[in-house]
């Protein structure tokens, strides 16, 4: 991988701690495939080249189809996500824009319909976890290998 700075080596201490949060969303009990749908989304939102290839990747591994991935930009008008998914991803875009959109008492209720007060903390946890990644891969230079 290319990058500015090689930021594990540079800070440690606080790579440690972000693949730690890492390990964490990684062992919720949030689908899957769900958790690799909102990553793509919230890095296309976010324009992260690296993480759209590698989380694009890790989607087709677990049996994500080419059309679940490919309409995701379209997933409000695509039946292809239940409603439990269509929350958790427009969840995710509201996260990611918060302060364009927020998180109204109306989506939240809306979540809370499929999602229960802990899996809704974890949904927030990999949506914050992504946009952390987001954020360090673009301001690092990270470019998806070609």
């Amino acid at each position: 991988m290319k990058n500015r700075i090689n930021y594990f080596k540079a800070a440690p201490k606080a790579l440690e701690n972000i693949m730690e949060m890492e390990k964490y969303t990684r062992k919720t009990p949030i689908d899957k495939k769900l958790r690799e749908l909102i990553k793509i989304r919230v890095s296309q939102i976010n324009g992260c080249s690296y993480c759209l290839n590698m989380h694009t990747k890790a989607a087709k591994k677990l049996k994500a189809t080419d059309e679940e991935i490919n309409q995701l930009a379209a997933w409000k008008e695509s039946d292809l996500y239940s409603p439990k998914e269509k929350a958790a991803l427009e969840l995710a875009e509201n996260v990611t824009l918060i302060a364009e959109n927020g998180v109204s008492d109306e989506l939240y209720d809306r979540v809370r319909e499929h999602y229960s007060e802990k899996e809704y903390v974890d949904l927030i946890m990999i949506i914050n976890q992504i946009n952390m990644w987001n954020r360090l891969s673009i301001s690092m230079g990270n470019q998806a290998p070609q």
